[in-house]
């Protein structure tokens, strides 16, 4: 099988870059790598992010192979996101950059709030 070239502008190898380098994303992984959630679990637990915003980042995941979506027939409808194996293997890099933004904020911050000041 051939590997991608992230350097090749013409390489599929971007799309997945973007993919697993939105903000978005990132969170619903990192939550999802604990089990499967619902959409208000998951929109509580990331916080900031409107309705629409989560739908098409959830979509685009389940597209992607990330993820997997599974309607319930009850009443009311319940609707769980499980992360794919794919997925589960994206959680290594990612929470290691989660990580290290966690450990590094402050750092930035001031960096960025002495820059502002020049």
């Amino acid at each position: 099988m051939d590997t991608g070239d992230v350097f090749d502008p013409d390489c599929p190898t971007r799309v997945v870059l973007d993919r697993i380098g939105d903000k978005w994303s990132a969170l619903v992984l990192l939550c999802l790598i604990g089990g499967p959630m619902r959409f208000t679990q998951l929109r509580a637990r990331i916080g900031g992010v409107t309705p629409k915003v989560l739908t098409q980042t959830l979509r685009a995941m389940e597209q992607d192979g990330l993820l997997t979506r599974e309607a319930f027939a009850e009443v009311p409808p319940r609707v769980e996101y499980t992360l794919t194996g794919l997925g589960r293997s994206l959680h290594g890099p990612i929470s290691v950059v989660a990580e290290w933004a966690e450990d590094n904020v402050h750092e930035i911050m001031r960096c960025r709030e002495k820059h502002a000041r020049l």
